[in-house]
């Protein structure tokens, strides 16, 4: 029987592979994918990275698991890693992948309404509709339960009225599901999990200019916006425990392998040269780099190992470990790359740097929120240690 389901999937691999290597545009290879997951109007003003959106999507692909009545092709867990592993070794990258697919979609399959999931997620499954997340607030950010935006029963629908920050993508988004207070007297039991549409009147985004030039969070004002009844997941003060489970998803996807991750080595060669022996001609930048791979081969190994004792079918709390893990790496990587590349990776603007020179200086800037972001490390940490280590609080 393992020999079957072997066969199995060497085939599918097969399949997968010839399908990929023929429809990706090899002008995307490489490209780093959570450029297109933020910025809306860079991904929609590439034709190659419409023209691969169209492809993955008529394939289902880019929700592989997902059932067909929702969007997805109805594949198992294995063979959408097949398809992960297949767009790695291309250089390529899902361009379905959205906060819509990576945190709204899985809590929508697991707490949605059978109306709120036909009316969702296939236009999440094509990348049509984009959502952010309207979790943070100006007084409420890793104390999140303190939020204190005004949701009021008007009778046949609902009114909100307050602020939220750090609010990735909202001047882009078509929608967005939000956690707004029903009940002031009580802190995580008068919690509410509800859909907005970006459109209704009374919702004004503010982009905020981080330290990388870039502008994909946002300030966003509710002033009296009027939500349908139909648009509140799960029920009334119950948004708590719907919010902690979209968390971990997005730790889940946040810890993820990234496929955009490319070796350093050939960087190092370039900028650093090489010794009589072929090495990278800096000692102790290469055992740098060296322990910065190893690190990666045994988080990866790790993810594998917990793939496969998981018996929940969804992410458990030890994703807080992996994304603090995955942050680590990651940072530590832009750091080393921007070592290497000396003076070069420093640039920001000019014709004396090239355009990947100039991307690893916004990325650099970029991976210091890593740690932050999704859940702070200091937070992750808390949850490793009661949740997995079950240590005392």
């Amino acid at each position: 029987m393992a020999e079957l389901e072997e066969m199995e999937a060497q085939s599918f691999r097969e399949e997968a592979r010839a399908w990929l290597r023929a429809n990706f545009p090899p002008s995307l290879t490489n490209a780093p994918s959570i450029h297109f997951v933020s910025d809306r109007h860079a991904a929609e003003s590439n034709p190659d990275w419409c023209l691969w959106r169209e492809r993955m999507a008529a394939k289902r692909w880019g929700v592989p698991t997902w059932e067909p009545r929702y969007g997805g092709a109805g594949l198992t867990q294995a063979h959408g890693k097949i398809i992960g592993q297949e767009l790695a070794a291309i250089g390529g990258f899902n361009p379905i992948r959205s906060y819509g697919t990576m945190m709204l979609g899985p809590t929508l399959l697991e707490y949605g309404s059978e109306e709120q999931k036909r009316e969702h997620l296939p236009f999440i499954a094509t990348n049509e509709r984009r959502w952010c997340q309207g979790f943070s607030e100006p007084g409420a950010g890793s104390d999140l339960a303190s939020l204190q935006t005004k949701c009021i029963d008007m009778g046949d629908h609902w009114l909100v009225s307050g602020q939220k920050i750090w609010t990735s993508g909202a001047d882009q988004a078509d929608w967005c599901f939000a956690l707004v207070r029903t009940d002031a007297s009580r802190k995580q039991g008068g919690i509410s999990f509800l859909l907005i549409d970006m459109k209704s009147e009374g919702i004004e985004a503010r982009p905020i200019v981080l330290i990388s030039g870039s502008t994909h969070f946002c300030e966003v004002f509710f002033n009296d916006v009027k939500v349908p009844k139909g648009n509140l997941v799960g029920e009334v003060n119950q948004g708590w425990a719907i919010a902690k489970r979209l968390l971990q998803y997005e730790r889940d996807s946040l810890s993820d392998v990234k496929a955009e991750i490319t070796p350093l080595a050939p960087l190092a060669h370039q900028y650093c040269g090489t010794d009589v022996l072929g090495r990278i001609d800096n000692p102790d930048l290469r055992s740098r780099m060296v322990r910065n791979a190893m690190r990666h081969e045994a988080y990866l190994a790790t993810v594998s190992r917990l793939a496969r004792e998981a018996k929940s079918g969804g992410p458990g709390y030890g994703v807080s470990a992996l994304k603090n893990l995955w942050s680590g790496i990651i940072q530590d990587r832009a750091e080393l790359l921007i070592e290497l590349m000396g003076a070069s990776g420093l640039g920001w603007s000019g014709e004396h740097y090239t355009d990947a020179e100039r991307e690893a200086t916004r990325a650099w800037l970029h991976s210091k929120a890593f740690s932050i972001y999704g859940g702070s490390y200091e937070i992750q940490n808390n949850i490793t240690a009661k949740r997995t280590l079950e240590l005392p609080a």
